[in-house]
């Protein structure tokens, strides 16, 4: 019987060993933590599987031994005269430990439990017991050597770790061998034993490595109480100065809030002022922070009087879960002005212990006194946490999932919305394609009825949802670029009918691979090509079905979020598509060549005067300019505030940069951090409010010329039926 294949044609990778695969190459390989220096001279074909096997050793020293990853890779011996022994790990101290590590990587999970592997081990061990150190290559012997006189300060226990990338069991024989061979050296005592490690076990330790570091903090509190059930609590005061001492553990303090903080907001502005100039007064005009911790130890508290003194409590795994706006506030403002670090702060401690419900119950609860989206709620959902689990596990990618979340470059992942919207044109009900056209809100519907259930249930694959995106980015593109060629309702429809455009082209490239796993994104690749082509027969025949189905005074946009007529839409569509005659349509919206560009609008006017932004909606840097974009990239990873910033109804200063906390107009603002950045080739003039990027993936210039778009439809419209 043949192997079944993947995408691409070869034999199926399964997914723990590709994502351990990618793990390790991280971790070891990419880190340079491995020597590799006698496979310089190798082969790729034959380098890789050596590197990948050491790394591999390397894994599961640190399983056994908690070693940190550089201290596991010195462990590794695997070369020339490596006697049958991968890695020795010696772990001395009051519990000392010796452990014989052999590894055998596969690349399809399929490694083999052979007897001899074990026989090759045991001749290693006899080496070592006997010294006959020499017989090993140079860091072998010098780890031996060690091995032996740990060995000889008495019953030191040794462990043979055999770490194979398999998921079945191992043979019987293979057990047998190694009981057999413990009882070679167990005659005067138990000394000997074995530790075997499948994949699944390397799998769960690569994906625990790659996830978010949990976070110990220390508060002191001073007045305070405690509550001791149902939940252990404290409430009390905190010094700004101790609070601003948590940020150094960065985004990672805020793992459990349903947003990060939103960097510099006209509210954040007016606590740094608070905290600077009357820092008194902090604790009175501020709500406080609410901290959840897995645990808590007491570090210091008076015995006989409590209450009297100050308690000190170390917080394990602990999370931010409301008030992230202060705590950050308050870091800059102690950095900016000593004064502020004397500012009192009421901080709630609860100790959820393994009470995750309740702990996603009392974030939820704690955040509903401020203005909260639904979609914010979506960061709770464990299906979202797989998501970005499995994406930086399949593919190296990240996945933001919180609002305030600064949102990953192009080229190294997505947001849950532009995730939400790629799988909803993608899906085969058109109705996905047309709620969104009216608003974005529609995607956190929770329920049988709603949008983000029949998304996200069953959990979408890395690959179904990265090659999605793709797609949806490339139709986005296409779009772009085709505007400026068209008029009146064709110019409506590159801008209202994205969505069902994107739907469209979904239903003619060939998505039975989408879903496959497919590491080097072939089936991506391959969609980019055919996209653009599909968009630009798609448009002319999709506005010629506008306006056969439903009259040449329809509004585009109306219909684009119509589910029935979108419906009706794609059938007509398919239909067209399907005959020999109809594959062609007139372009009958489509600009002269000698007509006069459109003259560009004050786009900040527009989006003000239409109320389209709300106060404090937070925009990003675009990267669709790719000089600019490489011009700044080393500059902007010093600090991710500096490519966001906060949406302000000013009509001359609209954006309040999270970086400095200063209002600028959107061409100042990009023309500031050119200088900043020190880009000496930097243009002398740019359109800035096509440089910054609103949730929706529209830039604020998109969003003016939608506006105005809507304004000539509707005037063509109402002029129509004054002719009528």
């Amino acid at each position: 019987m043949s192997a079944r294949k993947t995408a691409v044609g070869g034999p199926v990778v399964p997914a723990a060993v590709r994502q351990v695969e990618r793990g390790l190459r991280q971790f070891y390989i990419e880190g340079n933590l491995l020597d590799a220096s006698d496979l310089d001279d190798k082969s790729a074909a034959e380098r890789e599987p050596r590197l990948l096997s050491r790394a591999l050793t390397a894994q599961a020293v640190r399983i056994v031994t908690g070693f940190s990853m550089q201290e596991a890779a010195l462990t590794v011996i695997d070369g020339e005269a490596d006697q049958g022994i991968d890695g020795i790990a010696v772990v001395d101290g009051p519990d000392p430990h010796v452990y014989l590590v052999q590894a055998k990587w596969s690349k399809y999970g399929k490694a083999p439990s052979e007897r001899q592997a074990v026989h090759e081990l045991l001749a290693g061990l006899r080496l070592i017991d006997d010294e006959e150190f020499a017989e090993f290559n140079p860091r072998g012997r010098q780890l031996a050597e060690l091995a032996k006189t740990l060995m000889s300060q008495g019953t030191v226990p040794v462990t043979q770790v055999i770490v194979l990338m398999r998921a079945e069991d191992v043979t019987d024989g293979f057990r047998h061998a190694l009981l057999t061979g413990e009882k070679e050296f167990n005659r005067h005592g138990q000394v000997l034993d074995h530790r075997i490690i499948l994949s699944s076990e390397v799998h769960e330790s690569v994906r625990r490595d790659l996830a978010p570091r949990s976070v110990d903090i220390t508060a002191e509190l001073f007045p305070w109480f405690a509550i001791t059930a149902p939940y252990e609590s404290f409430q009390g005061v905190v010094s700004a100065e101790h609070v601003a001492e948590w940020m150094t553990h960065g985004s990672d303090l805020f793992n459990l809030n349903i947003r990060n903080p939103l960097g510099r907001t006209t509210i954040n502005n007016a606590l740094i002022s608070t905290l600077t100039e009357e820092p008194e007064n902090f604790w009175y005009f501020n709500n406080g922070v609410t901290v959840l911790c897995e645990s808590v130890t007491r570090d210091r508290q008076s015995v006989r009087t409590p209450q009297q003194r100050p308690i000190v409590l170390n917080l394990h795994n602990a999370s931010v879960v409301n008030g992230a706006q202060t705590v950050r506030s308050i870091a800059e403002a102690v950095a900016a002005d000593e004064g502020a670090a004397s500012a009192q702060v009421s901080v709630r401690i609860i100790v959820t212990g393994n009470a995750s419900k309740f702990a996603k119950e009392t974030t939820q609860a704690t955040n509903r006194q401020n203005r909260v989206e639904a979609r914010d709620f979506i960061a709770l959902d464990p299906v979202q946490a797989a998501i970005m689990e499995d994406m930086r596990a399949e593919l190296g990618l990240e996945y933001s999932v919180r609002r305030s979340e600064l949102d990953p470059p192009a080229d190294t992942g997505c947001s849950v919305v532009e995730a939400a919207c790629a799988l909803g044109c993608a899906h085969p009900d058109s109705r996905y394609a047309a709620r969104m056209a009216g608003s974005l809100d529609v995607l956190w519907e929770r329920g049988s009825q709603g949008t983000y259930d029949v998304l996200f249930r069953p959990q979408p694959s890395a690959f179904l949802l990265w090659n999605a995106v793709q797609v949806l980015r490339t139709v986005r593109r296409t779009l772009h670029r085709l505007r400026p060629r068209y008029k009146g309702r064709g110019a409506a429809l590159t801008e209202h009918g994205v969505y069902l455009l994107t739907h469209l082209v979904f239903r003619q490239l060939d998505i039975d691979a989408i879903d496959e796993p497919d590491p080097d994104l072939e089936w991506a690749r391959k969609a980019m090509e055919q996209a653009p082509a599909l968009v630009e027969q798609l448009l002319p025949l999709v506005a010629v079905a506008i306006d056969e189905l439903y009259s040449e005074r329809s509004r585009i946009q109306t219909v684009c979020g119509d589910a029935a007529r979108c419906r009706e839409l794609v059938d007509y569509v398919a239909t067209r598509l399907s005959g020999k005659e109809g594959r062609e349509a007139p372009d009958k919206y489509r600009r002269a060549k000698v007509q006069r560009k459109r003259r560009r609008p004050n786009a900040v006017s527009v989006l003000i005067d239409h109320g389209i932004l709300d106060e404090g909606a937070p925009v990003t840097l675009s990267s669709a300019h790719p000089v600019e974009a490489e011009a700044l990239r080393e500059w902007l990873a010093e600090d991710e505030r500096r490519a966001r910033a906060t949406w302000v109804n000013h009509r001359s200063k609209p954006l309040l940069w999270a970086a400095d906390g200063k209002q600028y107009s959107p061409s100042g603002l990009i023309t500031h951090m050119w200088v900043l950045a020190e880009w000496a080739d930097r243009p002398m003039a740019n359109q800035g409010t096509a440089r910054w990027t609103t949730s929706s993936g529209d830039t604020l210039a998109d969003l003016a010329w939608r506006v105005l778009g809507d304004s000539d439809e509707a005037s063509d419209e109402e002029a129509d039926n004054e002719h009528g």
